[in-house]
């Protein structure tokens, strides 16, 4: 696709549309009911870390990444989308879009509910609706967890939050000899369904 440089004649670059509806009211807007065009694919690169890259420079603005993670989704094409009422734009996930930073305890009667937080602020309590899954990383004898965040967007826990929730008594049990992750009522296996890369 190609990109305007900006000019006023030329109207909006796609980065500067996106940034526009990104930022116009809604913290998370509709992007699951919007059905815009798809209008080629855009210079945005989310790295396994959950860094954004735009032309292969680091958005440094925290603000803008959140601002346009608020506005993924992904496809059932498997494609990971920037959208907008008017348009969608196609970009770069090296892992999943969205990287968990934290965890904490919610108390509830069935159970201490898991309820993690991303890099770009996201929260999301562990259910039936927001499952975990584990991956086994290629190379390793690595467990790599993900949740379901919101339509097919997931978010990869990074090691730090791994390791500290696989130690954590009131989320990981053994049910035999399987280890398994409770989170109120919900029970997911931690036993690597695939591997990822």
């Amino acid at each position: 696709m190609t990109q305007s440089t900006g000019g006023n004649n030329d109207g909006p670059t796609p980065f500067e549309s996106l940034l526009y509806a990104a930022g116009s009211g809604k913290r998370m807007p509709p992007v699951e009911r919007w059905n815009p065009p798809l209008c080629g694919e855009i210079d945005i690169r989310i790295a396994a870390d959950g860094t954004w890259y735009h032309e292969g420079g680091a958005i440094q603005r925290t603000r803008l990444a959140k601002l346009f993670s608020s506005l993924l989704r992904k496809d059932d094409d498997g494609v990971t989308y920037l959208v907008t009422p008017k348009e969608k734009l196609a970009i770069v996930v090296d892992d999943a879009p969205l990287v968990v930073v934290d965890y904490a305890a919610r108390l509830a009667e069935n159970g201490d509910v898991l309820v993690l937080r991303t890099s770009m602020d996201d929260v999301v309590e562990v259910d039936a609706s927001h499952p975990m899954r584990f991956a086994l990383q290629v190379g390793s004898d690595g467990i790599k967890p993900y949740v379901l965040v919101r339509g097919c967007i997931e978010a990869l826990l990074n090691r730090s939050t791994t390791m500290a929730l696989l130690n954590d008594e009131r989320f990981v049990r053994l049910e035999g000899d399987d280890p398994v992750l409770k989170s109120g009522p919900a029970c997911f296996p931690i036993k690597p369904e695939a591997v990822d890369t």
